[in-house]
């Protein structure tokens, strides 16, 4: 029972926003508008709004682009992105392993001078020579900063 009630209800409201509106000026000079005019007033029909138009459309610029284009331009687009995106990959990747290797080079180096074993090397002439320990802290130093740089 209360179901039919609120339909009721509901139906006399649709009914109503659908009703005929009118214009009118009163006794005070004021315009009204209503759906009922008081009697003796020269009341002016007004036109209902369209039905089914209730807000107007925003262009979708974006969708626009898109539709655009013919089945095959946008196969074409999508190859060309999916292109871009896998050469942006294998340059990471690249990248990545130079950063991997550099690091563990850096690694190495910085290992084998704080080992604690003497260091040689090899001058222009081809001959030996040793690192002495101030060489070797300053060769420790640079070691730790590459580490720094690659590893982290």
């Amino acid at each position: 029972m209360k179901r039919a009630f609120f339909v009721l209800i509901a139906v006399a409201a649709a009914g109503a926003a659908f009703a005929q509106q009118y214009k009118w000026v009163d006794e005070n000079g004021r315009v009204r508008y209503g759906d009922v005019p008081p009697p003796g007033v020269k009341a002016t029909p007004l036109k209902p709004p369209p039905q089914g138009a209730a807000t107007p459309a925003v262009p979708d610029t974006k969708g626009d682009a898109a539709k655009a284009l013919t089945p095959e331009q946008a196969f074409r687009k999508r190859q060309e992105d999916a292109q871009k995106d896998r050469e942006q990959q294998a340059k990471a990747e690249q990248e990545a392993q130079v950063k991997r290797e550099n690091c563990q080079r850096a690694q190495d180096m910085l290992r084998t001078f704080e080992g604690g074993q003497r260091i040689s090397r090899t001058d222009s002439k081809g001959e030996r020579y040793y690192l002495e320990d101030a060489e070797i802290g300053r060769e420790t130093a640079k070691a730790r900063e590459s580490v720094q740089q690659w590893c982290y």
